[in-house]
């Protein structure tokens, strides 16, 4: 169907009209689309490649599509669980957790750790990855991500719907009070995101983006 929507040219009051043709849907009654869009349209998304540690010391590792940062200070980062799903259990165990960088070298290696195994089973051996300690938790990192949070969870909360029903689906929140950085990756002191070889989690069955110096702009806010 088609949407009008106005635009405002600079400094003039008159809106011109210009005519987008829209293709609307309601989640709720289907997409009618080979693929749903949102995840594609909410994209790309850094990873929430998240280890973690089970009651009986079994490590877990499992990438996380929906993931970000939530706040500075104290810096908060999150993921969702869809599916009360083993690391979401470890964490609400242990109280802890680190997010691992997936960056392009480690592509193969992250969408490994997507594989449907039972829970005794170490994803870090079954990617191949080492695991390093971590400073302040028990949770180890993976050694050869160049950047790792340590985190203490905070809050679990189970999604709900408008009218309140609840979702199988938990947002696990974290303070991240350790940042491990490759030395590399910090040029004169700033971190360097272009070189840090980023990748993102598209929509469809298997899109993925990097990201990296010929994508970056700069663009400073209003004074």
């Amino acid at each position: 169907m088609s949407r009008g929507w106005y635009c405002y040219a600079e400094r003039l009051e008159t809106p011109c009209m210009r005519t987008m043709s829209t293709h609307f849907y309601e989640p709720r009654n289907g997409h009618g689309l080979p693929h749903d869009p949102f995840n594609a349209i909410v994209g790309p998304r850094p990873i929430g490649w998240i280890s973690s540690l089970s009651k009986a010391g079994t490590l877990n590792l499992a990438p996380y599509s929906f993931f970000n940062a939530f706040n500075y200070v104290p810096p908060i980062v999150g993921f969702a669980s869809i599916g009360a799903k083993d690391t979401l259990r470890n964490v609400q165990e242990s109280g802890e957790f680190v997010w691992n960088l997936a960056t392009r070298p480690l592509a193969d290696a992250m969408n490994s750790t997507c594989a449907a195994v039972p829970p005794e089973v170490d994803e870090f051996a079954l990617a191949g990855l080492a695991p390093a300690p971590s400073r302040l938790i028990a949770t180890p990192r993976v050694a050869e991500s160049p950047v790792s949070f340590e985190c203490k969870l905070t809050q679990v909360i189970q999604l709900q719907r408008e009218n309140g029903e609840t979702v199988p689906t938990w947002l696990v929140l974290g303070e991240v009070v350790g940042v491990h950085i490759a030395n590399a990756l910090l040029k004169d002191g700033i971190y360097d995101t272009a070189s840090a070889g980023h990748i993102l989690r598209g929509g469809g069955p298997a899109d993925y983006f990097t990201v990296g110096p010929e994508q970056l702009f700069k663009m400073f806010r209003p004074r």
